[in-house]
């Protein structure tokens, strides 16, 4: 099995992406073991010290550490990561895999923003190892949540501001702000 490695824009997370499917679609973020419970990937990643949150993207796996020491982590993450897809063991338990789906009670404002995020913003973001979640949209204000690489991502306030904000502004008039949640 081959992996590459990316750097992210965050210098506590990397980009490891194999050469095979992750997900299927969407992106899953887990903040530690017990959320990982269902997700046997995950589970190897955090066996390795140090480690304080994984992201799966659709070919990739984004991992924060805690102490940005890329040169002892690496290997072990890299290893951990082909032990488990040498295991044979499924990413993640079928009946656990979400994706952002929209419930049909949409508005139209909201089944726009979402598309664009889905068709614009979304890929950008995952190629820097992260994701882009809607979460609400009220009173012109688009709550979004970042996840992957790009939470507390020193950058992610003028992606949020200046990337998204204008964006959306462009596309959807009625998106006065953008607010992460």
């Amino acid at each position: 099995m081959f992996i590459e490695t990316e750097h992210t824009p965050n210098p506590s997370t990397l980009k490891f992406m194999p050469d095979q499917t992750v997900l299927e679609s969407g992106g899953i973020h887990f903040d530690g073991q017990q959320s990982a419970r269902n997700c046997p990937l995950a589970l190897v990643v955090f066996e390795v010290e140090g480690v304080s949150k994984v992201f799966l993207g659709q070919d990739f796996i984004s991992v924060t550490i805690d102490n940005n020491d890329w040169v002892e982590m690496k290997p072990q993450i890299l290893g951990a990561i082909m032990n488990h897809y040498a295991s044979g063991q499924p990413v993640i338990n079928d009946s656990d895999e979400s994706a952002e789906i929209s419930n049909g009670n949409d508005s139209e404002i909201v089944s726009q923003i979402k598309a664009i995020l889905n068709e614009k913003v979304k890929p950008a973001v995952a190629r820097d190892g992260g994701d882009v979640v809607f979460e609400d949209f009220k009173e012109g204000i688009l709550y979004l949540s970042l996840k992957g690489a790009c939470m507390g991502c020193p950058s992610s306030i003028i992606t949020l501001q200046h990337g998204i904000k204008n964006l959306m502004h462009y596309y959807v008039p009625e998106v006065k702000d953008v607010q992460q949640v």
